[in-house]
């Protein structure tokens, strides 16, 4: 073999060598730098708002019962003033339907806002990022522990931050439950081992996710498993507000000091220090151009206009703002003028609209609900003194949370005398506070007064109080 032929060999075998393919790619973990500015401060505002409402919220008392619960046992929603049964679902319905167009008009406006700065992954991400620095430091001090070997120092930092976060998430869950049980007995129950078995799985699981969430999956969770990171661009257009370079300012991007001009005139803006990656949370590069992988956050947007501050250059190279005022070099008044463009108004028409027939109709809804059922087992029956009996079974349901007397009485026939046991007297109902129960009422007519078939009658409830009256159709039969 020739001295030619061998080196081709251990060429070859070399190359053979260092071909790796690699068919996965492990996620890199991403050190989120802290700053502060004008859009931090907001996140922090909104953090805090969201938690005081979503941890205050549940101790709060209305008269002899938690003010905000959704009582799954009792078929009970408690909303203040509000009391809501299972017939009620179109309120709710209404409600998350709200929500929903909502989040469809604020994306339209100004892109991921609810994502950026309410959504509760974003805000538990930033609590336990917080958490994060307080213990281990801020990014280069977490990535110089996490690259050390194991010691001490790095095992008692890395559990007393997993403590803390698990106290949080436990605090979290158990919260969380207390939308659904009355929050007070829940804790003493716990308290003292003797809580409902599935209370206590639904406060670990909650826990569990929220520890997850946030200290693990973090930006994973809007990269991968966010279905609204997918859609969003279904409601984005050319006006709509995102967080944008401006390419044409800041390209091509350098180190050099812009200080000297004729040093640095081929030079745009962009001193490609790479802050404004450092600062994501999602870990993208928003010079690459609008990614679904972007929050809507604007921390990029505070560090930019940071660095620019200390290079003597204006700001706004990262900024909020359109595609159309980007491509045609809008000013701001001009850009805000299209915000009242035919989709924000239809979105804002549909929702306005939505809401005031929400609130109209809670307005004028009566406190009280009845289902008429007649009973099955005896259709028609002669009684004592010559009468015809028909028997129906009514479910009265108090919406109030006040002791209601009703005053049934039936129309469409003539003659008619109605009658039902578990009343002092025989023309009143009284139910208790928010109480729910079946009474059996007698219908009767003298018997021969009515032709063979049947007839069509409605039993008129009024509530004394109020004189609320709820009508609710049924028939009388009349046998041969």
């Amino acid at each position: 073999m020739t001295e030619g032929n061998k080196l081709v060999l251990e060429e070859n075998a070399t190359a053979t060598k260092e071909v790796v393919i690699s068919l996965y790619k492990a996620e890199e973990k991403i050190y989120p730098r802290s700053i502060f500015g004008y859009f931090a401060q907001w996140r922090w505002l909104m953090i805090w708002l969201t938690q005081l409402f979503f941890y205050g919220v549940p101790w709060l008392e209305w008269g002899q019962r938690q003010a905000l619960l959704f009582d799954l046992t009792a078929k009970r929603f408690y909303i203040f003033k509000l009391v809501l049964y299972p017939q009620d679902l179109i309120y709710l319905t209404a409600i998350l339907i709200i929500s929903a167009l909502s989040l469809f008009l604020f994306t339209a406006i100004a892109g991921r806002l609810w994502c950026g700065y309410t959504c509760p992954q974003t805000v538990y991400t930033e609590i336990f990022l917080w958490i994060e620095r307080k213990i281990e430091g801020d990014r280069a001090k977490r990535m110089m522990l996490d690259a050390a070997p194991m010691s001490l120092k790095k095992l008692s930092r890395k559990l007393t931050k997993h403590l803390v976060w698990i106290a949080v998430a436990a605090w979290t869950g158990f919260t969380f439950v207390g939308y659904f049980m009355p929050i007070r007995a829940l804790g003493a129950d716990i308290i003292q081992f003797n809580a409902d078995p599935w209370a206590v799985f639904w406060v670990i699981f909650y826990a569990f996710a929220t520890y997850g969430n946030a200290g693990f999956m973090r930006e994973q969770v809007c990269k991968y498993m966010c279905p609204y990171a997918r859609f969003q661009s279904a409601m984005f257009d050319d006006d709509t507000l995102i967080v944008t370079y401006d390419a044409e300012r800041g390209e091509p991007r350098g180190a050099g000091s812009r200080k000297n001009i004729k040093k640095t005139e081929s030079l745009g803006s962009c001193i490609d220090c790479s802050l404004c990656v450092q600062v994501c949370p999602t870990g993208i590069d928003i010079r690459e151009g609008l990614q679904y992988e972007c929050i809507g956050c604007g921390l990029c947007i505070d560090v930019c206009d940071d660095v620019m501050d200390k290079v003597g250059e204006p700001r706004g190279l990262i900024k909020y703002t359109t595609q159309n005022a980007l491509d045609n070099h809008w000013t701001r008044s001009e850009m805000l003028k299209r915000i009242l463009r035919p989709r924000v108004l239809i979105y804002s028409a549909i929702l306005a609209l939505l809401i005031t027939a929400l609130i109209t109709s809670l307005w004028l809804r009566i406190p009280f609900k009845v289902d008429v059922i007649r009973d099955r087992s005896v259709l028609a029956r002669l009684v004592d003194g010559g009468m015809l009996q028909n028997v129906y079974r009514l479910q009265m349901m108090n919406a109030t949370e006040e002791t209601r007397q009703y005053r049934l009485n039936v129309r469409g026939i003539e003659n008619a005398k109605v009658s039902f046991k578990g009343s002092e007297k025989n023309s009143f109902i009284t139910l208790k506070p928010t109480d729910a129960r079946w009474i059996v009422v007698d219908v009767e007519v003298p018997d021969g007064s009515l032709a063979t078939g049947k007839y069509k009658i409605q039993f008129e409830i009024e509530e004394i109080d109020s004189k609320a009256i709820l009508s609710e159709k049924s028939i009388f039969l009349v046998p041969r």
